[in-house]
């Protein structure tokens, strides 16, 4: 069955996304990658070298992988869309995720900087995944400012937490007609899972891979467990019940005249 992601006029195949943060290094990052089959990989541009014979990390990232630059860092609208703009420059491509946080203690994402960040550079032809706070309000304006895709979060970056504002996010899955994609807290790939049951349409997971004891092990258990939360969601997930329900007819037993 023919079921890819369709965005930015590219087709995405693992619905696994993949950021390359906090890695211990490159050589375990790049496996990590290739175990996972992931399709698109995030990157922040202060980690990007193009300029040097070193450890450039746009190296150790597959060829197939499209390349998603982020604008970690990023305070205001201002900084985030000259970020974009430099990573354009340097040769990574017109994907961008724009991520604008002021709060240094929980990293909660500023939705209205994120709205005029994304108003900028759509202009400019920039695919544009906006990380945000689950709000229905905002999210119907990232799409009205021309966004390719939300990314509410799960619970706080690095947080490992699972998805916490699961019935947020759920609502932004019933109203909003683009794609749906979690990014930030899943700590364990039953949480990836989940969040595919419910319809999204890709999870982005960096930390829980990342800091593994075995990155490249976890890599494969998420990238699993997204394919398996996906096939369920097309599936149809049955919905629960506060009573029970009998598999099999309670009458009818030899017993029974």
């Amino acid at each position: 069955m023919d079921d890819i992601l369709r965005m930015g006029g590219r087709d995405i195949e693992n619905r696994l996304f993949i950021g390359t943060g906090k890695f211990s290094g490159y050589k375990v990052m790049k496996e990590a990658l290739e175990a996972s089959g992931a399709d698109v990989v995030t990157v922040a541009l202060r980690r990007v070298d193009s300029g040097s014979d070193t450890e450039d990390i746009l190296k150790y990232i597959p060829e197939k992988c499209i390349l998603v630059p982020n604008t970690s860092g990023a305070r205001d609208a201002e900084e985030a869309v000259r970020i974009a703009r430099l990573a354009k420059a340097a040769g990574c491509g017109n994907w961008v995720k724009i991520e604008i946080i002021r709060d240094n203690k929980y990293l909660l994402p500023d939705n209205l900087e994120t709205v005029k960040a994304t108003e900028i550079l759509a202009k400019e032809d920039f695919i544009i995944l906006p990380y945000m706070s689950p709000d229905l309000s905002m999210a119907r304006r990232l799409v009205d400012a021309g966004a390719a895709a939300i990314m509410p979060l799960g619970s706080p970056i690095g947080s490992n937490r699972g998805i916490k504002t699961k019935e947020l996010v759920e609502i932004l899955i019933n109203e909003i007609k683009l794609p749906i994609i979690v990014d930030a807290g899943l700590g364990v790939p039953s949480s990836a899972c989940e969040c595919m049951e419910m319809g999204c349409a890709a999870v982005l997971v960096n930390t829980a891979i990342a800091i593994a004891e075995d990155p490249v092990d976890m890599a494969k258990a998420f990238s699993a467990a997204v394919r398996a939360g996906r096939l369920a969601h097309l599936a149809g997930v049955p919905r629960s019940t506060s009573d029970g329900r009998p598999s099999s007819p309670l009458t009818g037993f030899l017993r029974d005249r």
